[in-house]
């Protein structure tokens, strides 16, 4: 592991991903998108609190003018899989109607939420919309949902850190890791 912190200890063999990793690939992408969003009036959607760290790191590497604004959504609560429902806890500031909309997302597991933030933002006016996740985890998926930009594909096992959470720890772990099950299991 890069530095030993306390918290690494509740997690499973080496790192899934490292601070390292991430930091290259946010460069790939964000060229990328530079390159989708020219000539576009794009706003950045953070989807908080897990894609806080990635859409600070992410959108300081996009060169383009932009604006900014941040929902909260939530289908997991405290537990480890998906609701299924998804209700929005904190709505935009702004209306995104003609907009080309950037949603930035820690993860995409089942897709439902993103499925279901895609189509509400559609229906506001947005002009265009993609999505960019740090990772992605295509073995869960229950909808049919297109992830215009990714990190990593990573495996169906829960990961903590980069801003993902259990229960609201780990966010601050700067790498990626595999959570033991004896930390969320009863």
């Amino acid at each position: 592991m890069t530095e030993k912190r306390q918290t690494y200890a509740d997690l499973k063999d080496e790192l899934l991903v490292t601070r390292e990793q991430i930091a290259v690939r946010i460069k790939e992408m964000a060229a990328q998108i530079t390159e989708d969003f020219r000539d576009k009036d794009m706003v950045a959607i953070c989807i908080l609190k897990g894609a806080a760290p990635f859409f600070v790191d992410l959108t300081r590497e996009i060169d383009l003018p932009m604006t900014m604004d941040f929902m909260a959504i939530s289908s997991y609560g405290s537990a480890t899989k998906s609701s299924g429902v998804v209700r929005i806890l904190k709505d935009l500031d702004k209306p995104v109607n003609g907009k080309d909309v950037l949603i930035v997302e820690d993860i995409v597991d089942s897709g439902m939420t993103l499925s279901f933030l895609r189509e509400n933002l559609l229906s506001r006016g947005a002009a265009s919309l993609k999505i960019v996740t740090l990772l992605d985890k295509p073995e869960r998926r229950r909808v049919p949902l297109t992830v215009d930009y990714f990190g990593f594909t990573i495996p169906d096992e829960f990961v903590v850190g980069y801003g993902l959470d259990y229960d609201e720890k780990y966010r601050n772990l700067p790498d990626i890791g595999v959570l033991r099950p004896e930390i969320y299991e009863d």
